[in-house]
């Protein structure tokens, strides 16, 4: 009998630590973690780059691949420039048809970034949102140094719509340099959703 209850202490014990191993792995869920060497993310969808340029503005810039203190990581660079109204640069990702398009029960955003001490934006967009311009926006710092940020979801606010933020129906996750005439430079080297 003995035997028996140390047998069911045992399991009990290994289910305890089993459950909260798989617990602390699903605290995040990875977007990109640059494991894939190309503009692909880890989700599967590529990166892609788009500027104001679509709508008569003069930002110029590029994505590339790249390696920062042994890192890899996505780079942003260019010019944004306010002519013609314009003002952005920004490296989209679409994850409407990703695990991240229900981010319903995490926190927040993190970003491991690399930067030039500037600020920059991350823009989400939902199925919600129609118009080219609208978005809900948070703004992070990017350090001269690799730094992993958080920016919780109830610190993104909606610009030029009234929706509240749907964080069941993400579709595209934007890293925007934007607002101010600047040389932008930003890397990142994982993305993701986190939990508090």
């Amino acid at each position: 009998m003995q035997g028996l209850h140390n047998l069911r202490f045992l399991a009990l014990v290994f289910l305890t630590c089993f459950c909260g191993a798989t617990l602390m792995a699903d605290e995040t869920l990875i977007i990109d973690d640059r494991s894939s060497g190309e503009l692909e993310s880890a989700s599967g969808n590529s990166w892609r780059l788009i500027t104001d340029v679509v709508m008569g503005g003069r930002s110029s810039g590029e994505l590339t691949l790249a390696t920062i203190d042994n890192k890899a990581c996505l780079r942003l660079q260019g010019d944004v420039s306010l002519a013609n109204r314009g003002g952005f640069i920004q490296a989209a990702l679409d994850i409407g048809d990703t695990a991240a398009a229900d981010a319903s029960s995490y926190s927040g955003l993190f970003l491991e970034v690399y930067g030039n001490d500037q600020d920059y934006n991350v823009h989400l967009r939902t199925d919600d949102v129609w118009l080219p311009w609208q978005s809900y926006r948070a703004s992070f710092r990017a350090p001269g140094r690799w730094q992993t940020l958080r920016l919780p979801f109830d610190q993104f606010t909606g610009y030029r719509i009234e929706k509240k933020l749907d964080l069941k129906h993400l579709e595209r996750i934007g890293l925007v340099a934007i607002g101010h005439a600047f040389s932008a430079d930003l890397c990142v080297a994982k993305i993701g959703l986190y939990r508090d």
